[in-house]
């Protein structure tokens, strides 16, 4: 089964394709969309839906599990991830993906057994599950690969 994570933002979605079969995690792509700052809202909401529209043509995933907001330290950025993360959910309902939705305490909590873990556990427990020292070098990257895992252990 091939799931796409998505880690949602506006400066920086990640996003990774992981297949697990047969008890096996493979990374099949990860990358990110990065959109520029100093254009509209409007038009770098647009990119990310032109984006993700080439990722899942290109994936075809079965499934997507993608972060839940739930809260945010940072005022500032609430609102245009919380609008990236809408397109992005437009992008997989047109598609006809699954989505489902974690948050980051669920993610820690299903690959490390602590709902606090700090990123450099999750980041462990991504290179184990993956039985594999290279890693997107992006932290967005990696949160998307982790997102996914926990939609495989979570569910099957």
């Amino acid at each position: 089964m091939r799931i796409l994570g998505i880690d949602p933002g506006m400066a920086i979605v990640g996003y990774a394709l992981v297949n697990y079969e047969n008890n096996v995690y493979t990374l099949e792509g990860s990358g990110s969309i990065q959109t520029d700052k100093n254009k509209s809202t409007s038009a770098r909401l647009l990119e990310v839906y032109n984006d993700m529209c080439t990722i899942v043509e290109k994936f075809k995933p079965d499934y997507a599990s993608i972060e839940k907001l739930y809260f945010f330290k940072n005022q500032k950025t609430i609102i245009p991830v919380a609008e990236s993360r809408g397109v992005i959910l437009t992008v997989l309902e047109k598609y006809g993906i699954p989505i489902y939705e974690y948050t980051p305490i669920e993610v820690k909590q299903v690959l490390t057994g602590y709902g606090r873990a700090s990123k450099k556990e999750v980041e462990q427990m991504v290179k184990y599950t993956l039985n594999s020292e290279n890693l997107p070098k992006l932290d967005d990257t990696v949160d998307a690969v982790a997102i996914a895992i926990c939609h495989a252990r979570n569910v099957f």
